[in-house]
């Protein structure tokens, strides 16, 4: 018997170094840089079973073009497990701002030209996508229906492609962690945040329409009018990855909103800044959209659902530390940039289906209050 048990573990210890060797190179490699065990793939084979269909298809389709907010580096290490993997799916990647994802590629599909297939994180843009008919259904796709309702479509408009959670980025230099507020309205009560130590770029979309959807028109609309009238934050006119660097160079004590993965690689170079989320901690799913009418469309099918995928989602992670949303890891917190920061707080989602209602009525409120204490018109370039 002790023989049998022995010689059964023996098996079971060759499983998983085999496992992990028929991996491609390059998951090898982004498990070694996320300190990571190839057991964090399980089911992967059942998720990579592509129909033969779009194996076939692809393979005489042109360049799949793909636009996001990724730098080249990090869609490069993105995308390497995918290129092993369908070599022979070409593919062409831009890296483009929000005027990119969202107002260039909008006129190109209402002028009949092609822009791209795939586009990442098109922002509220997605909805004049949505009224002209411009996205192909991504219900197809058999990963899709393994999200959670948050994020993806119902009628299969967009699936997510990450999860973000904005909060305050503060210089630890500058900022004692006594004075952080625990709530959003502890940020109202303290005197030490009056007087321009916080800094906010014109960006409510990414923190207020969360915190409108979750606190009610009431609460949100008394907190905006005291942030203006009572805190008075510097108003930047910079985007909210740039807002970040000021929070780093010390001219921004702290900033909202921040997102956590761009104070983690800050953090990790050793600058003195680190992420706060006071509750409930704003938080939304980045769509991903595909072009109704591309000619890739099988290249598209196996790269989306490929990204939907625990290995796509491992090299998004590793590429640029964004959150999956892949079921089995959106709550684990070794894919969490700051942890401490999340789990366990009262989290205020932004809906995506009330944002065309919800949106509006609050910039209401906000837009005026904005631009009589001395912001600028809103600018949308990230």
């Amino acid at each position: 018997m002790r023989a049998l048990a022995a010689a059964l573990l023996l098996v079971l210890a060759g499983l998983a170094p085999a496992a992990a060797a028929e991996l491609p190179h390059a998951t090898q490699e982004l498990l070694g840089q996320a300190k990571l065990d190839a057991g964090i793939l399980a089911g992967l084979e059942a998720e990579l079973a592509m129909p033969k269909e779009w194996l076939e298809g692809a393979k005489g389709e042109p360049d799949l073009k793909i636009l996001a907010s990724w730098d080249p580096k990090q869609f490069r290490a993105l995308s390497a497990p995918f290129r092993e993997r369908y070599p022979f799916v070409k593919l062409t990647y831009m890296r483009g701002t929000l005027i990119d994802r969202g107002v260039k590629a909008l006129e190109a599909f209402k002028t009949g030209r092609y822009f791209a297939a795939i586009i990442a994180s098109p922002g509220n843009y997605w909805l004049d996508y949505r009224d002209i008919g411009a996205f192909a259904d991504l219900r197809v796709l058999p990963n899709f229906a393994k999200l959670g309702p948050e994020e993806r479509d119902p009628n299969g408009l967009w699936m997510g492609q990450k999860i973000a959670y904005r909060c305050m980025a503060y210089n630890t230099e500058r900022v004692p962690k006594s004075e952080l507020p625990a709530r959003w309205d502890d940020l109202l009560t303290n005197p030490f945040w009056r007087g321009g130590k916080l800094g906010i770029p014109n960006r409510p979309n990414l923190w207020l329409s969360q915190l409108w959807h979750a606190q009610g028109r009431d609460w949100t609309t008394d907190f905006i009018r005291k942030l203006f009238g009572t805190v008075k934050p510097q108003l930047r006119q910079e985007g909210s990855s740039a807002a970040v660097g000021l929070t780093v160079a010390g001219e921004v004590p702290a900033m909202v909103a921040a997102a956590e993965y761009r104070v983690k690689e800050y953090k990790t170079k050793g600058a003195p800044v680190n992420l706060h989320c006071p509750e409930p901690v704003p938080t939304a799913v980045s769509p991903m959209v595909l072009w109704k009418g591309t000619p890739a469309k099988y290249s598209a099918y196996l790269f989306l659902d490929w990204f939907l995928s625990k290995e796509g989602q491992l090299a998004q992670y590793v590429a640029d530390l964004s959150t999956p949303v892949h079921a089995g890891m959106k709550d684990d917190p070794r894919f969490l940039p700051f942890p401490e920061e999340i789990v366990g707080k009262k989290q205020a989602l932004r809906d995506e289906a009330a944002l065309e209602s919800e949106y509006p009525e609050m910039m209401k409120v906000y837009q005026p209050l904005w631009e009589a204490s001395g912001g600028a018109a809103i600018k949308t370039d990230e």
